[in-house]
């Protein structure tokens, strides 16, 4: 009898980093720094942290993947418990305080948000990273966040066999804890609010050997150089906004799937792109743990 022949594995992505229960305030625009009374157009609480996003998304798009984050053992981590489940997250959790990581994110109708941390993020330590670096193994790719854990691992990356991605948000390209994030990265993901030359920015990542560097615009779309330095510009798609919170995280999820099934640069970024009005269309992370 003629053996069947096996199915590969599906690709599996890791993401590293926070899972946080957040209350989102909207406002009619962001507080004056003088004492002042505001109304709230509206409030609600939801799952946050970039790296919950990722998952989501990557689960919203059928991908495999597992979320290791510290959760404490509170109502909160117990939210974030449920959300992620409900979005088909894996969930590995790392040890932590008894206090979930919680933010409060002051929004306006524009999206420009000023976020308070009332319950501060874990410290990594050495058992939580062990579990991180059990849960890397045999990864096609693994997204290291801007977090204390995932800053160790991005310090010493020789142990990760599988593609390195980074998200460095809003970064100027000069604080120091970014550093060993863009070292590690063979993808990079930042934003250009505060980035200055973008194309200077791009060759920066591929000098430091990154195979791809994205920078996303916001509505002005996202701009992507190779490892050739060539590059590739796409525009944003249309969308009615609804929450702008996680809309960056999207994008890497859409680009990160798009790239694992080997497709071109730009249909990585319209990839991301077209994921991110699943963020941007909910007020949630992503449009599958509407409640």
């Amino acid at each position: 009898m003629t053996p069947r022949p096996q199915r590969a594995a599906r690709p599996r992505v890791v993401v590293v980093g926070p899972a946080t229960w957040n209350h989102i305030i909207l406002l009619d625009h962001l507080p004056y720094p003088s004492p002042h009374m505001q109304f709230a157009a509206n409030h609600w609480w939801t799952v946050g942290g970039t790296s919950a996003g990722k998952a989501l998304h990557l689960a919203d798009l059928g991908v495999a993947q597992t979320l290791v984050a510290a959760l404490g053992n509170d109502q909160g981590g117990d939210h974030v418990r449920d959300a992620l489940a409900r979005g088909g997250v894996h969930l590995v959790e790392m040890p932590s305080a008894d206090v979930t990581e919680s933010h409060v994110n002051l929004m306006n109708a524009s999206g420009e948000r000023v976020s308070l941390y009332v319950d501060a993020p874990p410290a990594a330590h050495e058992a939580g990273l062990d579990i991180a670096r059990h849960a890397i193994q045999g990864a096609a790719a693994v997204v290291l966040d801007l977090a204390s854990s995932a800053a160790v691992l991005a310090a010493a990356p020789e142990g990760i066999d599988a593609e390195v991605w980074v998200d460095l948000h809003d970064w100027d390209g000069v604080s120091d804890f970014q550093v060993p994030f863009l070292h590690a990265a063979d993808v990079v993901v930042a934003s250009h609010e505060r980035l200055g030359s973008i194309e200077d920015f791009l060759w920066r990542c591929i000098d430091n050997g990154a195979k791809l560097a994205i920078v996303t615009r916001g509505a002005a779309g996202a701009i992507g150089m190779d490892e050739n330095g060539d590059i590739v510009r796409c525009a944003a798609r249309p969308v009615k906004v609804v929450d702008t919170n996680g809309a960056g995280d999207a994008f890497v999820a859409g680009a990160l799937a798009a790239r694992l099934l080997g497709d071109p640069l730009l249909a990585v970024l319209e990839a991301g792109s077209r994921q991110a009005v699943r963020a941007l269309s909910s007020r949630h992370l992503c449009a599958s743990i509407d409640m």
